[in-house]
């Protein structure tokens, strides 16, 4: 597998296997905004959405490629626009192709995510995930911090009224000559 970052053109050309990704990972339980079932004219649009953030500098997206070149997964940094919080961003959607999982490709999109955030200076990145799911595990075995949990945050993909784990990691920026 290859990851790269991808830019808003990229995104708008690629949207359709972009939007299958996202359907699938709804579709598999995770909780990343959509409830099930997620239609492919919808998912589209907000990978749409997406591309216009990135092209404006609100957002970096890295696709994970399989052999094949198919989308396997992806990972995004959210910028904040407020001038006093350019020091973090968040980490969203960081979705694995059910047919992709269990073969280390979450861990290598998420270090991806961190490494390139900490190249730009970012020293604190933060994320919410649905409690007691699997994306829980593999953020605490990444060295990130459980910053508290939110009862009743988000439906399920199955409808259901789930809460959400806060997490954050504090990253090691390297200054130049430092």
């Amino acid at each position: 597998m290859r990851v790269e970052r991808w830019d808003g053109g990229r995104i708008r050309e690629r949207a359709g296997e972009l939007a299958e990704l996202l359907a699938d990972t709804v579709a598999g339980g995770a909780s990343v905004g959509f409830p099930g079932p997620l239609g492919h004219a919808e998912a589209v649009a907000w990978w749409r959405e997406r591309a216009a953030a990135t092209a404006e500098g609100r957002l970096a997206v890295w696709a994970a490629l399989d052999g094949t070149g198919r989308v396997a997964g992806t990972v995004s940094l959210a910028h904040p626009d407020k001038p006093n919080s350019r020091h973090r961003a968040e980490l969203v959607k960081l979705m694995v192709h059910r047919s992709a999982r269990g073969r280390g490709l979450g861990r290598r999109l998420l270090t991806t995510a961190e490494e390139a955030a900490a190249a730009a200076g970012i020293t604190l990145l933060h994320l919410d995930t649905e409690t007691d799911s699997p994306a829980e595990r593999l953020y605490r075995s990444a060295g990130w911090t459980r910053a508290g949990v939110i009862p009743d945050y988000a439906l399920s993909p199955a409808g259901e009224l789930r809460p959400t784990t806060l997490y954050f990691k504090r990253l090691d920026v390297r200054r130049p000559g430092g």
